[in-house]
């Protein structure tokens, strides 16, 4: 009776042990595979996060080299000229672009403007080449050392962009580059009024 019971016994212990299997090496080590790989999904995301900031700085120097040729391009007869009488001047939708970009340039980044919305373009009495490639460029530059000062986060903050439009600070800076991107794409027609050769596209 002893011998049947004991046999029994170990019987049940084997089941047991078969249905619960002890971790073993192999086990072990696949564990700490699928583990690592979890850590290593996990940092993808922040990674690419914290190159979004680097890739937007890049973006915004392109733009910001693209519109200085166009400021060369055009000669300094140039900058009063109006397709039209009811258009803006060349040197005016310079200065329109530029007031866009401190506009929401400054709420989308949470720098505070020097200038109120739309003051550059009523304001600025001198209208020269130098001038106006002077305050386009610097209105590059504040956009550009905004977004320096971002953390990647901050991109996914929610603003209410001129107190209506609800939206990320991410999807304001796409936004004003929209803006500039247009204003200097119009200037093209004033480059060929004016006898000159628009520069060649600058994607990259």
């Amino acid at each position: 009776m002893f011998f049947v019971g004991n046999c029994f016994d170990r019987q049940i212990r084997l089941r047991v042990s078969t249905l619960h299997p002890k971790p073993t090496s192999i086990r072990m080590k696949m564990i700490n595979v699928l583990a690592m790989l979890c850590l290593v999904l996990g940092l993808i995301p922040a990674a690419q996060a914290q190159t979004t900031t680097d890739e937007l700085v890049k973006e915004w120097e392109r733009a910001r080299a693209y519109t200085k040729e166009y400021l060369d391009t055009m000669p300094e007869s140039g900058y009063s000229l109006k397709p039209t009488p009811d258009m803006r001047s060349f040197a005016d939708q310079m200065l329109h672009l530029t007031d866009g970009d401190y506009g929401m340039g400054a709420a989308a980044t949470g720098a505070q403007s020097p200038y109120g919305m739309g003051e550059l373009e009523k304001s600025t009495t001198d209208k020269s080449k130098a001038n106006v490639t002077k305050v386009v460029l610097a209105g590059y530059d504040f956009v550009i050392d905004g977004i320096r000062k971002m953390t990647p986060a901050q991109l996914a903050e929610p603003i209410k962009l001129f107190g209506r439009f609800d939206m990320t600070r991410g999807m304001a800076l796409a936004k004003v580059f929209e803006h500039q991107t247009h204003h200097r794409g119009q200037t093209t027609v004033y480059l060929r009024l004016a006898g000159v050769k628009p520069p060649q596209e600058k994607l990259f």
